[in-house]
């Protein structure tokens, strides 16, 4: 497979799986996430269920579509390894992609085999969300590393020494943001407030629910990230970066502040977070590529 081919499918598997992300959220939301029962991989012990409920649906083509992408993911690695030597970025990367996708599917499962979806407000359900995002970043993470390299020639190598401490620091940040933000909205969905003053008041009482007390952490944080980013976009300008990336991530660093705030004042309606939650992905991934470019920038 030519190079801007195979860097033209594995930016469509990138969008594909933030599609797949997207769903994901979007059964969170709508508490179908015990839709097939406590059943894996089998949707309440059918392949294909006949005469599916409504949330039965959502969490079926959830699944579903999740199984595309590994499928998708797994020819990306295959495609890797037949088209490009030894030693290229894209090998490393596409296994990267492929171990953090199946990983993805252990803890996807593990969500519903322990029960840890719809109305359960537990401990577990509040550590394994953040844990189950933060996988999937860095699997957005591997696959854009993969789109990117796959266009490189053939005798590129990867040089990890002229990564920036600074860049990974912005990127943790991002993660903690995120993970945050993934108890926010699971808070949202399980205690949904009238108005912003009575969310406030939840989230500022001793008596709350933890999920609740816990959710005034996430605009510091996620604030504090977007500053971050759009530092580190100016230093990767400013060394001499002719990429797009430092301009993208900027911009929706810029754009989560607004939808973040926006999702505040609103009381967190659906089609807002899922927003939100695509503006996070997005920014996450020129984030990350931003720090990429900037360290081989300096490397040359």
């Amino acid at each position: 497979m030519s190079g801007s081919r195979l860097a033209r499918y594995a930016w469509l598997v990138l969008a594909f799986n933030l599609l797949v992300i997207l769903w994901g959220a979007y059964v969170r939301a709508t508490g179908s996430g015990a839709g097939c029962g406590r059943h894996w991989p089998l949707c309440d012990g059918e392949v294909v269920p006949r005469a599916p409920s409504v949330e039965k649906s959502i969490e079926f083509t959830h699944r579903a579509s999740s199984g595309l992408a590994l499928v998708a993911v797994v020819v990306l690695a295959i495609a890797a390894f037949r088209s490009r030597p030894a030693g290229h970025p894209i090998r490393r990367a596409a296994v990267w992609a492929l171990g953090l996708m199946l990983l993805e599917a252990a803890l996807g499962a593990a969500l519903v085999l322990f029960e840890l979806v719809d109305r359960n407000a537990s401990v577990a359900r509040a550590v394994m969300v953040p844990i189950h995002l933060t996988n999937t970043l860095l699997l957005l993470a591997a696959l854009a590393a993969s789109a990117r390299s796959a266009a490189l020639p053939l005798a590129a190598r990867a040089d990890e020494r002229a990564r920036s401490r600074g860049g990974l620091v912005v990127l943790l940040l991002l993660v903690v943001a995120a993970a945050s933000g993934a108890v926010a909205a699971l808070g949202d969905t399980l205690f949904p407030s009238t108005t912003l003053g009575e969310a406030m008041r939840q989230d500022l009482d001793a008596t709350s629910h933890f999920l609740l007390r816990l959710r005034v952490a996430h605009p510091l944080v996620a604030t504090t990230a977007a500053v971050a980013v759009m530092l580190l976009a100016q230093r990767a300008r400013s060394s001499g970066s002719s990429s797009r990336w430092p301009t993208a991530a900027s911009i929706f660093a810029l754009s989560q502040l607004v939808v973040g705030s926006l999702n505040l004042a609103l009381l967190a309606p659906l089609p807002l977070q899922l927003v939100h939650l695509l503006l996070a992905d997005l920014l996450w991934i020129s984030a990350f590529l931003t720090w990429r470019e900037s360290a081989e920038t300096r490397a040359v």
